[in-house]
């Protein structure tokens, strides 16, 4: 796909980037960049930055901007980047980290996968089975996996991949709870609930050498806050969304034998009337 329809598809599909970012000096002004040769609509929330983020935001005058004063965790900047886009308009938000972990020249994966699923969340899944990996991003996206398979029934590969894109039109009536890491498995919970799908696109990855790596994810607090939620979630899933959805397809199949036997009836009806 040519440059020129990827930037077309992002108008026309009403997407744009959304770029959380807290104290990546060193990486965010490439990841800007690289995603501009895509597409011009792109939103950058500023979690509260004590580097030089702010002047290098300067840079892009452009882009739609989003500071505050006070880091109040990863879940809080992409549901602020959320109100925003879908303020400007938007459908659809492809978020995408600022550490420089994602390849821009991935985004395209995400516009066609629309295509075939307009209405789901889908995940930009890395390969966490590479030797570079760290040992506690693999065993964070493992516990994470477990969960959410507990919650929802649903497994999926890479559940921590902060590479997305997510249908904010179709999501915009969903409450969160969660401000930190925890929300980008909240969001995925909540949303299969609510029937939306979630699915995923392979995605290339990077991570640095070790001593160069920039990550705010703190393994023991957050997979913390992570087991915390799934306390209250997995309650509600098994107490009230299992039982809702079994009942929902009991009367399905219900409503599906009604019609059947109605339609039986009508065509006895008329070969009745066509004999008389």
């Amino acid at each position: 796909m040519e440059l020129g329809q990827i930037r077309a598809l992002f108008k026309s599909r009403k997407v744009c980037v959304l770029i959380p970012t807290f104290n990546n000096e060193q990486t965010l002004e490439k990841v800007i960049t690289e995603v501009l040769q895509y597409t011009p609509d792109v939103i950058v929330v500023n979690d509260g930055s004590t580097d030089a983020t702010r002047l290098i935001l300067a840079k892009f005058p452009l882009i739609e901007k989003v500071s505050y004063d006070t880091n109040e965790g990863k879940g809080f900047a992409l549901r602020t980047g959320f109100k925003r886009a879908l303020g400007a308009g938007y459908d659809y938000v492809i978020t995408i980290d600022s550490d420089g972990q994602h390849y821009a020249s991935d985004l395209p994966a995400f516009l066609i996968k629309i295509e075939t699923s307009p209405e789901s969340i889908i995940i930009g899944a890395r390969n966490m089975g590479q030797s570079t990996v760290p040992g506690k991003s693999s065993f964070g996206n493992k516990f994470s996996n477990f969960w959410f398979w507990v919650t929802t029934g649903l497994s999926m590969q890479d559940t921590q991949s902060g590479f997305r894109l997510y249908p904010v039109r179709r999501m915009r009536h969903l409450k969160f709870l969660t401000r930190k890491f925890e929300f980008e498995i909240e969001v995925l919970v909540r949303a299969s609930w609510d029937g939306i799908g979630v699915e995923h696109v392979p995605v290339r990855v990077f991570y640095p050498e070790r001593g160069k790596r920039i990550s705010h994810f703190r393994p023991f607090r957050d997979v913390t806050r992570i087991a915390i939620l799934n306390s209250f979630l997995v309650p509600i899933a098994l107490f009230y969304i299992k039982p809702r959805d079994l009942w929902n397809n009991i009367k399905k199949k219900i409503y599906a034998r009604s019609c059947e036997n109605n339609s039986s009836t009508t065509r006895n009806q008329i070969r009745s009337k066509r004999f008389q």
